[in-house]
């Protein structure tokens, strides 16, 4: 199985762009610098690039956060102290060659037994290893992350955006059912499904973490000033310090069965204020967790799981696969929220649109036990091509709260996301997503949204096939009364009668 990543490179341009002053701020140019410095350097593969980039920039920021703790409590124990003092950034970033390269590998080797590192930062260094073997090249990142302008500005912390459009750069191609998942179709889904403080939140194939940092954006714009978010703050200023406590320490949870993926997230998360998020490296689909199978329980899933994948039927969880019987990624993932969702929480997740029209015997059950045993509040179909450059597959967005039935099904076929659906997925006018949080409160119909009671859908054997239920509109046509219609015929084949005899004539008289 693997991860499902999450922003796409038109849209991180986009989404920073929007930010207080990232551009102007410098930071995107050093980060393409620091790629160009590694690419040419011989660290050719993007993943590798920002896994190194992660470890120095951790490193740097980890440092930094000692030195203040110490500066403001002289009872505070640094983590870099003893014999660890000499792995913290600012004893190496003077260094050249060979130096440089056995103080940096040793840093990042030893780093996941630093005392006082939190398990998160543990994780982030497991079996971590230095891959810049280049001592020029080395030095010449290790300057550019010193460099970089990593302190608020307008009270805007910029690293979070930073690290996103560090992201950006990933160029891994869609094998295995591995897809990005572009910014704003993501915070589309969270808006849809609306986590709130207190409710514990997970994504099971969490790749960067951009769901979870956008459920966590969600939030604190919630409880925000609204002067504050005019000026572009969203603070999380009206939080209780109890709520804001749960949400940093405890509300977060993601997993994913990739290594770099992990280590990516969890850095993603240090540096969007989640430090102390919970992130694992684990297939849900082999592996339980929490106890007796489902173990814990969410109140939000949010995730864009693996699509074409194929698990070993010996390593598929029994109690996850019961009366089921497929290896299927995407239809064992979508059991798998329907079991770990709490009573009454609700889930956002993307899905083949052969989970929803697919005529296996699993597919079809799950379905059943989809309408049955949760209320399915949205199909939205996104737009075929909202995957390229990686892949054209046709995928929906389910929306869904366990504890009730089904009683009826908003459909909505969103055929624009402000992207054109080539391959360069250029920002172009078109956009139904302020259409769909127009209409979804009530649930609007409308020329792209329309509702089926679960009556229908029983018909037809539960398929959630959008274009079965699409009113088909019949256009009024006016036409000529029939009369008037056939003297015209008339007319006209008396005028051919007329030009052929003439003709004829003319032919006739030239013999």
């Amino acid at each position: 199985m693997r991860s499902a990543l999450t922003m796409s490179d038109s849209v991180a341009g986009q989404t920073l762009a929007t930010s207080s002053n990232f551009f102007s701020s410098g930071l995107r140019q050093k980060v393409d610098q620091l790629m160009d410095i590694l690419y040419a350097g011989g660290v050719n593969n993007p993943m590798d690039s920002i896994e190194q980039i992660s470890y120095l920039l951790f490193l740097r920021l980890l440092s930094e956060k000692d030195e203040v703790l110490a500066s403001l409590d002289k009872r505070y124990k640094r983590v870099f102290s003893d014999n660890w003092a000499r792995f913290s950034w600012g004893n190496f970033v003077t260094l050249t060659g060979d130096q440089l390269f056995n103080a940096v590998r040793d840093s990042i080797e030893s780093l996941h037994e630093l005392p006082g590192l939190t398990e998160t930062g543990k994780l982030l260094f497991n079996r971590a290893t230095l891959k810049v073997y280049d001592r020029p090249t080395l030095r010449a990142v290790a300057q550019g992350i010193q460099n970089m302008d990593l302190a608020a500005h307008d009270s805007r912390d910029l690293k979070g955006d930073m690290y996103e459009y560090l992201l950006s750069k990933l160029s891994v191609s869609g094998t295995n059912g591995q897809f990005r998942t572009p910014r704003h179709i993501i915070d589309l889904i969270v808006t849809l499904v609306n986590p709130q403080p207190g409710q514990r939140i997970c994504d099971p194939a969490c790749g960067t973490a951009g769901f979870l940092i956008s459920a966590f954006t969600h939030i604190l714009r919630q409880y925000t000033k609204p002067t504050d978010l005019k000026r572009g703050h969203a603070d999380g200023g009206l939080l209780k310090q109890a709520q804001w406590k749960f949400l940093v320490e405890q509300a977060f949870t993601g997993f994913d069965n990739d290594a770099n993926m992990v280590k990516i997230a969890i850095l993603n998360l240090y540096l969007h204020q989640l430090e102390k998020a919970q992130v694992s490296m684990l297939n849900p689909l082999t592996a339980g967790f929490g106890g007796t199978y489902p173990g814990t329980q969410f109140d939000v899933l949010l995730a864009n799981p693996p699509f074409a994948g194929r698990v070993q039927d010996d390593s598929i969880l029994s109690d996850l696969n019961y009366k089921l019987n497929t290896r299927a990624t995407e239809l064992l993932f979508l059991k798998w929220f329907i079991d770990h969702l709490a009573p009454t929480g609700r889930a956002g997740v993307i899905v083949p649109n052969g989970v929803l029209f697919g005529s296996t015997n699993a597919a079809t059950s799950l379905r059943k036990l989809l309408l049955t045993e949760c209320d399915l509040q949205a199909v939205i179909s996104l737009p075929s091509g909202v995957f390229k450059p990686y892949s054209g597959v046709g995928t929906a967005a389910l929306i869904f709260e366990k504890g009730k039935p089904t009683e009826s099904v908003w459909f909505y076929d969103l055929t624009a996301d402000g992207f054109s659906l080539d391959d360069k997925r250029t920002p172009i006018d078109a956009n139904d997503i302020p259409d769909v949080l127009a209409k979804w409160p009530n649930r609007d119909e409308g020329p792209n949204g329309y509702r089926v009671s679960i009556e229908k859908i029983r018909e037809y054997d539960w398929s959630l096939a959008a274009g079965r239920y699409k009113p088909v509109t019949a256009e009024a046509v006016s036409h000529d009364a029939p009369a008037e219609i056939l003297g015209e015929v008339l007319k006209l084949e008396n005028e051919i009668i007329r030009r052929g005899n003439a003709l004829l004539a003319q032919i006739g008289g030239g013999k």
